[in-house]
């Protein structure tokens, strides 16, 4: 339902997502910034609110519309308010997660709480956050006439598909608002957490590297309009960002190294097993096994990345001097930033040969 407006040619295409991101970088993020580097103790920048909060406006932006999406930047209080919500439960995600029925026994049977009560406010408030975000992209849709900006893309076509899939399987009943809030709030969570985690530690190794922080300012004020806070609030052609080589670079060493999602991504095996490992070392795995593969351990594989514990962007420039399989082994049969569609895994690696998992 929706694989086509997450996919890269739609995200660099979309008038939507440009409108949206210009207009949350030149009237949020630029004046924010500033805000935060003149009041701030010389040499002494908390990035992470100031990243999270620009992420997640970009993110409900897409999602909602610009109008209905969060406005975190513009609102420090509610920026504050957000992250002591989201990061208070943190430490708290594994029995829920991994032993959903046995915390919730626990709960109601013995009166013994694994996860603290607060954790359960602060989901509620983040939902509550969320449903708020869908009720007004839905008060935006019935308009007669919507700002290309204001266009909630996910939140419409999850309305469309949804509705489409509720008449076809005659489940008409359906609680499409808060089926939709649910679906949504994993959207933004996963979109704005990554991200934010990601952007943070490309300033933390660019602090520590000024070299390449001089060459990528150089790289990146080539970009027309070049963005700055006395530029025209537009964006360069997202092609033209995408093919900056030492940007890239970065980017990709930084998930390489600091991975947002570094592992586990467990799978189960299917019931009729599955062979898991290389030709050379092959295993048989029964069904319903759990299985993992942590990012964090394929990138610290010294045989493809070499000296894989230093942040060395260099390695990604000048690919195309690589042969083919080094080049390969690389960007994607041992690059799991942000993990791989199982299918792939089996087609190009090898590495857990079952006939379908749809989850990524």
């Amino acid at each position: 339902m929706l694989s086509n407006i997450y996919s890269k040619s739609t995200l660099a295409s979309s008038d939507a997502l440009l409108g949206q991101t210009a207009s949350i970088i030149y009237e949020r993020f630029l004046p924010a910034l500033v805000s935060t580097f003149s009041g701030a103790e010389p040499g002494v920048v908390d990035i992470y609110p100031l990243l999270s909060g620009a992420t997640m406006d970009i993110v409900t932006g897409y999602i909602f519309g610009l109008a209905a999406g969060s406005k975190l930047l513009s609102n420090p209080k509610q920026l504050v308010w957000f992250l002591d919500l989201y990061n208070s439960r943190r430490s708290y995600t594994f029995w829920p997660q991994e032993l959903p029925g046995l915390t919730s026994l626990l709960k109601k049977w013995v009166g013994y709480r694994l996860v603290p009560s607060f954790v359960d406010t602060a989901n509620g408030e983040i939902e509550k956050w969320t449903k708020n975000m869908c009720d007004s992209s839905a008060t935006v849709l019935q308009q007669n006439e919507v700002k290309v900006e204001n266009t909630p893309v996910v939140y419409q076509q999850l309305v469309v598909a949804l509705s489409k899939e509720a008449k076809k399987t005659g489940v008409e009943k359906m609680d499409l608002g808060n089926t939709i809030a649910s679906e949504v709030l994993d959207h933004l969570a996963a979109g704005f957490d990554t991200s934010g985690i990601t952007l943070v530690y490309v300033v933390h190794q660019l602090s520590k590297h000024p070299d390449i922080q001089a060459r990528l300012k150089t790289e990146v004020l080539g970009l027309s309009p070049p963005i700055l806070p006395t530029s025209a609030p537009t964006l360069p052609d997202a092609k033209a960002v995408d093919s900056l080589p030492l940007l890239h670079a970065v980017i990709w060493e930084t998930l390489r190294l600091h991975s947002a999602i570094p592992g586990p991504q467990p799978r189960f095996t299917p019931a009729q097993g599955c062979q898991l490992g290389s030709e050379e070392q092959n295993y048989f795995v029964p069904g319903g096994v759990r299985v993992s593969a942590s990012a964090g351990l394929l990138h610290a594989n010294e045989d493809v990345y070499e000296r894989a514990g230093k942040w060395l962007p260099e390695r990604w420039l000048d690919l195309e001097k690589l042969d083919q399989e080094k080049r390969r082994d690389m960007e994607s049969r041992w690059f799991w930033a942000f993990g791989r569609l199982v299918h792939n895994i089996e087609t190009e690696f090898g590495f857990l040969q079952v006939e379908q998992l749809t989850d990524s």
